[in-house]
């Protein structure tokens, strides 16, 4: 199977949007996993055989490293102009007040849904499709704290904020951080099976949450009805 190839766009958004959901998913592939082995018996071959390959691309208007917020920078690994063909767009939530879009970004956004193929956003990331115009008659969902703000702005879009993300076509909205990871992890679930899914949030102590904000992996309890751990963690006998 190739990998699949996943990018993002980089202007200056919350960088807990697109770092975390990039890092969860990345504790789900095989070049991970692999390398996990020396730890656990958890990492089988037949979980190693269903896990995905990612390619990240960070893409940027020219190769020039843009800032994000908590005092880091993201360099570009292509530009708009020389982007490889991505199976996903992902983008973070920058603040909408100030934020403008560059028109190159605009159009790279409205030429990937017209793909077919999925689009993610974190956050007020879903401001940035709005603003690309591939929201409107959508069902889409944001950072639930400008979700007045961005209804009146962008009218055309279906907001709601009764769910955790939105899905609606080849287009996913998260409403916050921790959602775009809920998200994110959904959809390798769908994709690549309940133990990938597992491992990815084992990887990264992330205990998941439904659409509705639930916890999807049962909570555990010990004799005495005291809630233990989500995640079971196992070891070799010897090392």
């Amino acid at each position: 199977m190739a990998p699949i190839v996943i990018g993002s766009l980089c202007y200056h958004y919350l960088a807990v949007d697109v770092i975390a959901p990039f890092d969860l998913i990345f504790g789900g592939t095989k070049q991970f996993m692999d390398g996990m082995r020396i730890y656990t018996p958890t990492v089988t071959d037949s979980l190693v055989a269903k896990a995905p390959e990612f390619v990240f691309q960070h893409i940027g208007l020219s190769r020039d490293p843009v800032d994000l917020t908590a005092g880091l920078t993201v360099k570009p690994t292509c530009t708009v102009d020389d982007c490889p063909e991505l199976d996903i767009l992902f983008l973070g939530g920058p603040n909408p007040g100030p934020f403008s879009l560059d028109p190159r970004y605009a159009e790279f956004i409205r030429n990937h849904v017209a793909s077919g193929k999925p689009l993610f956003t974190n956050c007020t990331g879903s401001f940035v499709a709005a603003i690309a115009g591939v929201l409107d008659g959508k069902n889409a969902t944001g950072n639930h704290l400008e979700y007045e703000w961005v209804k009146h702005k962008y009218p055309k879009v279906n907001w709601t904020r009764d769910k955790k993300w939105v899905v609606d076509g080849n287009i996913w909205t998260a409403s916050g951080p921790m959602a775009g990871m809920d998200m994110i992890l959904h959809w390798l679930r769908d994709n690549h099976g309940e133990e990938v899914f597992t491992w990815a949030a084992m990887n990264l102590d992330y205990e998941p949450r439904d659409i509705d904000g639930v916890n999807v992996i049962p909570f555990r309890y010990d004799e005495d009805g005291k809630r233990l751990f989500t995640h079971v963690h196992r070891y070799h006998d010897s090392y």
